[in-house]
Formats: C-alpha cells, sequence, structure tokens
C-alpha cells in the first residue's frame, strides 16, 4: 500500500484485487465442498463496501482520494437466501458457482490491468522530468 492520497486509486484498486483474490478462494471452496451435506454456499461482498465509502457530491477522482483504506474491506457472507434444491441440504450450484468464477477472473484480470496503467503513467510522468 501507498502511503499517500495521491496515490489512493492505486490502492483502492489493490483492495479491489485482494476481494477479488478472496473471492476467487471463496468459490474454489464452494466447489470443492459440492457434496458436502448441508453446506452452504459463501460470496465476498467488496463492491457495496467500496460504494459506501464513495458516497456524496465531490468529483469522483476527489472520493477516491479520500477513501480510508483501513475501512476497505471484504465481508464474507454466508448465502442462507439461495433456497437448496437438493435434499442433503447443499445450496452449491455448480453451473452457477462456474459462471461466477468466470466472471470474477475477468474481473481480475481487468482490476490488474487498470493497476499497471496506471504505474505506466507515473512512470510515463516521471521520465518525462
Amino acid at each position: 500500500m501507498i502511503k499517500s492520497n495521491a496515490f489512493n486509486y492505486i490502492n483502492v484498486l489493490n483492495k479491489a484485487a485482494d476481494a477479488s483474490w478472496l473471492r476467487n478462494e471463496i468459490i474454489a471452496n464452494n466447489l470443492a465442498n459440492i457434496n458436502t451435506p448441508n453446506f452452504k454456499r459463501s460470496d465476498v461482498d467488496f463492491e457495496s463496501v467500496l460504494r459506501k465509502q464513495l458516497k456524496g457530491s465531490q468529483p469522483l477522482d476527489r472520493k477516491v482520494a479520500n477513501v480510508n483504506i483501513q475501512n476497505l474491506k471484504p465481508v464474507v457472507y454466508k448465502d442462507h437466501a439461495n433456497l437448496s434444491y437438493r435434499l442433503d441440504g447443499n445450496n452449491v450450484d455448480i453451473d452457477i458457482e462456474s459462471a461466477n468464477l468466470a466472471e470474477n477472473q475477468i474481473k481480475y484480470n481487468a482490476i490488474v490491468d487498470s493497476i499497471s496503467h496506471e504505474f505506466n503513467r507515473i512512470k510515463t510522468v516521471l521520465n518525462g522530468l
């Protein structure tokens, strides 16, 4: 983590990448427990935590600069809302988990690509001086 508000965009992207990595681990755990009786799938909520931090009427760049990185933590929760259609009480659906995994991998790659672009912009500025 870079200790400056000027680089908070990179810090926020870093937290998003960490949350995406955690979601990948959670989805893998869900898939590993697909045959465990009464297992309830878990998921990660980072987007609503970020949305809450970015509330306000300021321009987005100012909101990102003022985000409290310490409070930007993903929340892992059990999904009890998704009722089980199986007799063993397990609510993991391999098709849904596979789709979630593919979506999460695309998000993670986009986040890492954004971080790389930000560092390239900083490098360009520093080389231009």
